[in-house]
């Protein structure tokens, strides 16, 4: 098959158009029955559609795709959800000894291939009507490595370890304490040295549903790590973690191809942490929520660089139009001189925890992105100035915050409807259409509920919000989170974009160095002992705080002079020991 149709029913209202893709199908209108109605969503036959198109365009809802496959694509799908659903094409090769990285868009099938490497998801190759025996999936690939691995994964001679991307979840499939979890399944013996090596020590005697998104990360990576198992999976590892602990589960990962005869497979967003963690590289690619097709394997710099370019060289597709480019970190945006607010000396403590933050200036049009280890107070500094928490020193008087929180609601409410009430008359407007809905890539999703979206279009969803309606100070907890490599840096441009028309401000926390560098104009750095002090003291200009707070971590970056991304240095390498001589622990 070279073409594949899509229809994504959960935005397919055939009701309200009054069946529009059938009534303006060419092939319909020779009395083929190419577009037809079941239960009330559209079903395409794929043998009968000729790609012409036109229902994908007049389509009021985006709920159709119509797409030619790659020439180059030989292999028949390994899974398809059902019919005019998302195709997988293959799967991520797995090795011994080997950490194989995946990068791709989102939507573009990287969890689904893992949940069929866990064994979580049972492949039918293609066939969703009449899913295959065992046996068959085994023939079909009886000269391939996933033969062998299913093989032994069916008959279970095969361990594997699995880290989930939504650790949000945990909390209601784990009841009771950490450390009672944890001593269950410690089966390489090394809970006490990675309870010591990501500090959860502190922790480990706290129900699940008390930890923090951070905590619940860590606690899952271990659970997965101190497993003995012949592959390992961590599907976004780095979510909710700050560069230090990044830094830290790359180690914990890398330890157990190093002292282990096992694999490891893991999917990351975040490039520095990919760059740092992985020993090849598998892109996916194809059209996000259609098709998706794992590359061939490739060096960790080439690879990357490969993804960001858009073009896969051994392969000879090119599978986006343009490429990923980061901005010179050099270049210094401008902004207002004109002070927009003050905020006076601020403090609170808790039982045990303290934090004291300096008075700082606001001005027009500036973005102020927070970065620091966790427990150091990010978040409480954000709900001190939302007005969500009462400063024990000065009032903030700050009025029309608008406040994106790092726990996201997901309400049974349509998006088109929660967007409404936060932007007023503005939703209507051309530039909020242009500038927030169609650059964050929401408008295919405005019909869906909140508590079906992903992780990724759930963030995006929030973040149109926040930038919505009468605001004068914007407040974003890890925007960044669950959101891939492409849309990190429209959610950038988009915040600077709004701030910088509305001549407001906007303050940042998140962890991704990548998309700091390319958002903010000025930094505050959070110091301390993390869950007992955090001291914040006067803002920085984004050269000074980004030095500042590597150094504070010990942690140097290099540019890659072919993309422009920011590289980690391995500790105590010529380049880290030399930057750190100079004190360029970020710009050189």
């Amino acid at each position: 098959m070279t073409r594949i149709a899509i229809v994504r029913k959960e935005k397919c209202f055939m009701k309200n158009c009054n069946f529009l893709c059938a009534s303006v199908c060419p092939i319909n209108r020779e009395e083929k029955n190419c577009i037809i109605n079941i239960n009330d969503k559209a079903r395409i036959d794929e043998i009968l559609c000729t790609g012409c198109g036109i229902c994908v365009h007049k389509c009021p809802y985006s709920a159709i795709s119509v797409l030619n496959l790659p020439e180059q694509l030989k292999e028949d799908p390994i899974h398809r959800y059902g019919e005019n659903s998302f195709e997988l094409f293959s799967l991520p090769i797995v090795k011994k000894k080997t950490v194989v990285g995946v990068i791709g868009r989102n939507g573009i099938g990287k969890s689904t291939a893992l949940s069929i490497l866990a064994g979580n998801l049972k492949p039918n190759l293609g066939d969703y009507k009449n899913p295959p025996q065992d046996r068959e999936i085994i023939q079909r690939y009886s000269t391939n490595w996933i033969a062998d691995y299913f093989t032994k994964l069916l008959d279970n001679k095969i361990k594997l370890s699995y880290k989930p991307q939504r650790i949000e979840l945990l909390p209601e499939l784990y009841k009771g304490k950490v450390i009672d979890l944890l001593k269950k399944i410690d089966e390489r013996k090394i809970l006490d040295k990675l309870m010591k090596e990501l500090d959860i020590e502190s922790i480990k005697d706290r129900d699940f549903v008390h930890l923090s998104g951070g905590e619940l990360q860590r606690v899952a990576i271990i659970a997965a790590a101190i497993r003995k198992a012949d592959f390992y999976y961590f599907d976004e590892p780095s979510s909710f973690l700050d560069i230090t602990y990044r830094i830290k589960i790359a180690k914990v990962i890398r330890d157990i191809v190093e002292n282990e005869n096992a694999g490891v497979v893991v999917i990351e967003h975040d490039l520095a942490t990919l760059d740092y963690i992985s020993d090849e590289i598998q892109i996916v690619y194809g059209e996000p929520t259609c098709y998706g097709i794992f590359s061939q394997s490739k060096s960790v710099r080439r690879g990357i660089n490969e993804y960001l370019s858009g073009f896969l060289d051994s392969e000879n597709i090119r599978f986006r139009d343009y490429p990923i480019k980061f901005a010179d970190s050099n270049l210094i945006r401008t902004y207002s001189n004109e002070v927009l607010y003050e905020i006076p000396e601020l403090g609170k403590k808790f039982d045990s925890f303290s934090l004291n933050v300096s008075p700082l200036k606001l001005h027009k049009g500036e973005v102020l992105c927070i970065i620091g280890a966790n427990g150091l107070g990010k978040t409480t500094f954000l709900n001190l100035v939302s007005g969500n928490l009462e400063s024990d020193k000065n009032e903030i008087k700050i009025k029309n915050i608008s406040y994106k929180k790092q726990v996201l609601d997901n309400p049974d409410k349509k998006v088109i409807d929660f967007l409404k009430e936060k932007a007023g008359s503005e939703f209507s407007s051309g530039w909020y259409k242009q500038n927030i809905l169609e650059k964050l890539n929401i408008q295919s999703i405005l019909n869906n509920t909140l508590k079906d979206l992903s992780g990724g279009e759930l963030q995006k969803v929030h973040i149109a919000a926040n930038l919505s309606g009468d605001t004068q100070l914007v407040l974003m907890d890890e925007p960044s989170a669950f959101i891939d490599v492409e849309d990190r840096l429209n959610v950038a441009e988009v915040i600077k974009e709004f701030v910088s028309r509305k001549e407001i401000s906007a303050i940042v926390v998140d962890h991704d160095i990548q998309f700091i560098d390319h958002l903010a104009d000025t930094m505050l750095i959070f110091e301390g002992i993390p869950g007992i002090k955090g001291n914040v003291s006067s803002v920085l200009n984004k050269k000074e705080g980004m030095n500042a707070a590597l150094k504070m971590l010990d942690i140097t970056y290099r540019i890659d002079r072919e993309s422009g991304r920011r590289r980690v240095n391995k500790t105590d390498s010529q380049l880290d020991r030399i930057q750190k001589k100079e004190g360029k622990y970020f710009y050189i």
